[in-house]
């Protein structure tokens, strides 16, 4: 099975051409490695961990590439007295590079993990002992200090966006524990989205990447980071010539946050969005796929101040055409917090222009409102109807689906009660218990109001509409093909 394995312990230097021109194969690169790589540093981890008798599945990061450095964890509950070690001090390397020669280190946040203590280990073999700044989770960076009696040497952040696919890579690091390792190769794609998370944006390259390399910088020709080595893609851990690292454009911001604030202050603006598909870009008039399709807002959140609704898509924030869904995340998290942005969504065959202040990401302000609409009133009976043309059967809420089917009260809409195998609804996931409660944008919680909507459709010579579907806590938009 394809995977992608985070490298715990990767040491790396790559250098990419940035030029706007296309170059030569260099003569070589012996005068850049030697320039660059007193600020390749390694990163050397260690933290206490109880150790048991017999097997288990190891849970420790980083066993994949020193495998003989660990031992078993236990699955879950308490371990037996009888099956318990003393604790064991385990190490770990991995790789970083030094930004400030006051000693601002940078690494990956998955090398220096639950470390309970991180030393930087300098060119010169030098140990110095470092503090933990600040980190970042979700793009698996972390900033570290260390304390030198004299100025550390330093290299200097280059534009990632201007990186172009073919240009030279350069990698110094610390593979297999082995340092000073220098590999080359060229830049093999970009924004690579390898689904490590929402604000992905990866260099892919061929220059040899191993255990051992993470966090280490990706370089350019001219000796400026242009990334952070923090993947590879291999079906048995050791390098096929995929490598991935976050570009240096995405890092830099992260980085200066962690420095002033120790934290990551993001732009938050209260939606979760997904993919708009050709069948979605059909059902809803616009003129191809583009765009992030809004599928719930955030209550109280800056979307819903906004105007923002569910099902909507936006085309355009703060003046940055979004095509890709993936494309959002990135610039809503990049924007100045409290900062207001003009914003352009599609609503119902029409383009609308918005303005939306932009807050900052906290763990506990994502709270999801799940519909827009009063609820109605609850029935005592129901009675079963078929949407027209769309192979499902619902009922119209009442008590007792609700208590069928966990409903809460909050929610309106239709029950699916029954779905046809051979419709587009069964291929697309539908199933009983599912609550529609928006077609074609249009908030319903009648039988009537949906096949009204389905109507509007048709007589617009659609043939695809778009049905929000709430199934237990999830909600997805679903474009879902009419027959005939």
């Amino acid at each position: 099975m394809r995977s992608f394995v985070r490298l715990a312990a990767l040491a790396a230097t790559l250098a990419l051409a940035a030029s706007a021109v296309a170059r030569p194969a260099p003569d070589g690169f012996a005068d850049l490695v030697e320039r660059l790589s007193p600020a390749v540093v390694n990163i050397s981890t260690s933290q206490q961990v109880e150790r048991k008798r017999g097997g288990g599945s190891d849970e420790i990061p980083w066993d994949e590439f020193f495998p003989d450095q660990f031992q078993n964890k236990p699955n879950g509950g308490e371990e037996p007295q009888e099956n318990r070690r003393p604790r064991q001090r385990q190490t770990s390397l991995g790789s970083g590079f030094i930004i400030d020669k006051a000693g601002y280190v940078v690494t990956n946040n998955h090398v220096i993990e639950d470390a309970d203590q991180i030393s930087v280990i300098l060119e010169d073999d030098t140990v110095l002992e470092a503090k933990l700044i600040g980190r970042d989770e979700k793009v698996d960076i972390a900033l570290l200090k260390v304390e030198a009696k004299k100025d550390l040497p330093t290299v200097a952040w280059g534009n990632s966006n201007i990186a172009r696919v073919g240009d030279w890579v350069l990698a110094i690091g610390n593979p297999f524990g082995l340092s000073g390792t220098v590999t080359t190769g060229i830049i093999s794609a970009r924004s690579r989205d390898i689904k490590a998370g929402q604000y992905d944006d990866f260099i892919q390259t061929d220059a040899s990447i191993n255990r051992g390399n993470s966090g280490g910088p990706l370089f350019n020709m001219e000796g400026q980071v242009i990334g952070v080595n923090t993947a590879i893609f291999s079906p048995s851990g050791g390098s096929v010539g995929i490598g991935f690292a976050a570009s240096a454009n995405l890092i830099r911001p992260v980085l200066e946050d962690l420095r002033k604030y120790g934290r990551t202050r993001r732009g938050w603006i209260g939606v979760q969005i997904q993919s708009v598909t050709d069948e979605i870009a059909v059902s809803l008039g616009l003129d191809k796929a583009r765009g992030a399709l809004v599928s719930r807002v955030t209550e109280n959140g800056p979307a819903v101040g906004a105007g923002i609704e569910s099902s909507d898509i936006i085309l355009n924030f703060d003046g940055k055409p979004i095509d890709k869904m993936m494309e959002l995340p990135r610039v809503v998290a990049e924007t100045a917090i409290d900062k207001t942005v003009p914003v352009v969504l599609w609503r119902k065959g029409q383009q609308r222009n918005v303005k939306l202040t932009v807050r900052e990401l906290r763990d506990d302000n994502e709270k999801v409102t799940t519909s827009l609409g009063t609820p109605a009133p609850t029935k005592e009976q129901v009675t079963r109807a078929a949407l027209k043309g769309l192979g499902v059967t619902v009922v119209e809420i009442s008590d007792a689906t609700r208590e069928k089917y966990t409903i809460p009260d909050s929610v309106r809409g239709l029950v699916v009660v029954e779905v046809d195998d051979s419709s587009d609804a069964a291929l697309k996931g539908l199933k009983p218990g599912d609550v529609i409660d928006e077609i074609q944008q249009v908030y319903i919680s009648t039988v009537t109001e949906a096949n009204d909507a389905i109507k509007r459709a048709k007589d617009g010579q659609r043939n695809v509409v778009l049905v929000r579907v709430m199934s237990g806590g999830a909600i997805r938009l679903v474009p879902i093909k009419m027959a005939s």
